[in-house]
């Protein structure tokens, strides 16, 4: 069967092939009510499908969102990259994704073949953007990108990110006004972090607690993987030594969940025995075993402004790198010692 063409539409609907474009792409030119439901019938009666690739190149838009995030697999940034798309569609935009896997190699070519594909807006998630990213970046002056999750110490673009320090501040007050000595947080050295990467808020915040509460925290910094697979084997080394902590913060939900699987293989109860805190509230918490206490990031709020900011559709809140940083709220569940209705 011969492909169905603009011109095919047109003259069956008895209009030019210009009104048929008007219809299709909701301007630029008005369309008579009558006109245009004529002329979507015929769209739907011939099944004619529009190219794409062809009204991008005419327009000079792909109506694409290029997203760069580590690792697709991990919970948070799946749940993150959801609510992008979400927001994303409500603006007639799709999303492509890619995982740069915490490698430098594969985020640069993500970011120079969205830059080359001339998305509309480009949303990067990147652990610590190499000078070469921000050099690709700084060379594009068409695309908007935007930072989401992540500052970054070598490019100035507008970032969208959660109050991190402030939001692991108030987890880790909370595990101390349970009465323990001390909390150990399971995170990352700050020396091996940038500035803006989202645990090293945590870890500070974690910092600023214990210095309020006059707490050392000599020794009490665990060098931790990210994914809940490789926490469980610290977790184990940790939960067996003879003075192992009472209460843990862990800068994401997944090393939570590693915790939790690791004191069960030991025999510990959770919260009986040991006290266990994070960060990111991802869906799966509410369902851990026991219920997880965390501290919620608002990703639908995020989304939407990464992707308004990405989109033009609102300015930076002031000259080169904006930063929008949202207030990051305490969910208590039992995890924590507590034992809230319906947790």
């Amino acid at each position: 069967m011969a492909k169905v063409t603009r011109d095919d539409v047109a003259r069956l609907a008895g209009v030019s092939t210009a009104v048929v474009s008007y219809v299709i792409n909701n301007g630029p030119r008005p369309v008579a009510p009558a006109t245009r439901e004529r002329v979507k019938a015929i769209i739907e009666e011939l099944g004619y499908r529009p190219d794409s690739m062809a009204q991008a190149m005419a327009r000079r838009r792909s109506n694409l969102i290029g997203m760069v995030l580590p690792d697709a697999r991990q919970p948070f940034f799946a749940e993150l990259a959801h609510a992008v798309e979400q927001v994303a569609s409500e603006h007639g935009k799709l999303v492509l994704i890619g995982n740069s896997d915490y490698r430098d190699a594969r985020e640069d070519h993500y970011v120079r073949e969205f830059l080359g594909m001339r998305v509309d807006g480009l949303i990067l998630i990147s652990q610590m953007p190499s000078s070469r990213v921000a050099a690709e970046v700084a060379a594009d002056d068409t695309t908007r990108v935007v930072l989401l999750h992540h500052r970054s110490d070598v490019a100035d673009n507008p970032a969208v990110v959660t109050d991190d320090s402030g939001g692991a501040r108030l987890a880790v007050r909370h595990l101390l006004d349970h009465g323990h000595a001390a909390v150990v947080c399971l995170g990352r050295p700050v020396g091996v972090l940038g500035a803006g990467d989202p645990v090293a808020g945590r870890v500070a915040g974690w910092l600023d607690a214990m210095a309020e509460a006059g707490v050392p925290t000599d020794g009490l910094l665990v060098d931790a993987p990210f994914k809940r697979t490789e926490t469980f084997g610290v977790a184990l080394e940790l939960l067996s030594r003879p003075d192992r902590p009472t209460a843990v913060f862990c800068a994401t939900d997944d090393q939570a969940i590693g915790v939790l699987r690791a004191a069960r293989e030991l025999g510990l109860r959770v919260p009986e025995d040991l006290a266990v805190a994070a960060f990111d509230d991802i869906k799966q918490s509410a369902f851990a075993d026991p219920p997880l206490t965390t501290v919620r990031a608002d990703r639908d709020a995020m989304a939407r402004a990464a992707v308004s900011l990405a989109l033009g559709l609102e300015p930076p809140a002031g000259p080169g790198g904006a930063l929008r940083r949202f207030p990051a709220e305490l969910v208590i569940r039992r995890s924590c010692g507590c034992n809230p209705a319906g947790s």
